[in-house]
């Protein structure tokens, strides 16, 4: 497919999944007592609420960026610790659900639909699934963080994760790309090929 048309495809479709993904942890929160996203007008499925230009930007060309979080005081939560998980949880999840959604209309509904239209399907549950199991990686600053360290009860221990998390995640994604390792595609392929298997019956023949 022609670049420029892909980019066309590709732009709405992430920020829609970002979208998604930041408005659900500020959603739970907010169902679980903390207002504090709904305050700073962040408990909106408006994309440009949640745009980081550079995340954004950076996504596009070199297929790894970031949306601004969209903020959470555990400190309003009614059970901070546990609701926190759930809060984490919550991002990953309806990018797993939402590009479930996707991943059946293209199942169902592909006779029917435009080609241009199939794309964007396809390409929208791919990348709510690679964002709902990048996320899951147990590691500072991602959700899967914040799911792991609930059952971390050794404080210094988090304390230094938290402190070095970014270093650590950025070595584990730097060092074997220079190395010629496709550390992500390793890891998330399997993960999101089975999405697409479960929901679809088979895995899109674009990928």
């Amino acid at each position: 497919m022609n670049t420029i048309i892909s980019l066309l495809i590709l732009f709405p479709v992430i920020l829609l999944a970002l979208t998604i993904h930041e408005y659900s942890h500020g959603y739970v929160a907010y169902k679980l007592g903390d207002p504090t996203a709904k305050q700073a007008g962040r408990l909106t499925l408006n994309p440009l609420s949640h745009i980081d230009p550079i995340g954004l930007i950076l996504l596009l060309i070199v297929h790894f960026g970031w949306a601004k979080p969209v903020p959470v005081n555990p400190y309003r939560l009614r059970n901070p610790e546990k609701d926190m998980v759930l809060v984490a949880l919550a991002g990953p999840l309806s990018n797993f659900l939402t590009g479930g959604f996707a991943a059946l209309l293209i199942k169902y509904l592909h006779p029917v639909l435009p080609p241009v239209v199939i794309t964007m399907f396809v390409y929208f549950a791919f990348i709510s699934f690679v964002l709902c199991f990048f996320n899951l990686i147990p590691v500072p600053p991602l959700d899967g963080w914040r799911i792991a360290s609930y059952f971390i009860k050794n404080h210094e221990l988090k304390y230094q994760l938290e402190r070095n998390g970014m270093w650590i995640l950025l070595a584990f994604l730097i060092i074997p790309s220079l190395l010629g390792i496709d550390i992500l595609g390793m890891i998330l392929r399997p993960f999101v090929n089975l999405s697409f298997v479960i929901f679809m019956g088979k895995v899109p023949f674009i990928f």
